[in-house]
């Protein structure tokens, strides 16, 4: 009797395949950024507001708008984030979760699942 084997290919969940590549915690914090970034310049847009009025209405440089702007960047301070978005005339609202394995993970998306949507719902805008 020949019989056929099955082999699941459906592989690892993507988080732990991040975390095996020690690039997990960056991901997010890059995804997370990429979306702020994003909201502050639709918002931006929305209000009709240049980088330079936004650096001249934060007391800040222009270079520092881009930090702000760019989504690789992860060191802005929430202070800087917080003050951007009261110029376009938002808010910034934080959340802080469980980050346990078993509990977390039952509740929320998975980073995959996180990323497609913000890859689909935040495009990269060209200057």
């Amino acid at each position: 009797m020949n019989a056929a084997k099955i082999f699941d290919h459906t592989g690892s969940r993507f988080d732990s395949f991040l975390e095996e590549e020690q690039i997990l915690k960056e991901t997010e914090a890059i995804a997370v950024k990429r979306v702020l970034a994003w909201k502050i310049q639709k918002a931006m847009k929305e209000k009709n507001i240049s980088k330079y009025a936004m650096a001249k209405q934060l007391r800040t440089s222009r270079s520092q708008v881009d930090r702000l702007l760019d989504p690789s960047h992860v060191g802005v301070t929430i202070g800087t984030i917080t003050r951007a978005a009261m110029v376009v005339g938002k808010r910034v609202q934080v959340d802080i979760v469980d980050s346990s394995h078993s509990h977390a993970r039952r509740r929320r998306r998975s980073t995959a699942s996180r990323m497609k949507h913000i890859v689909k719902s935040a495009p990269m805008a060209a200057d």
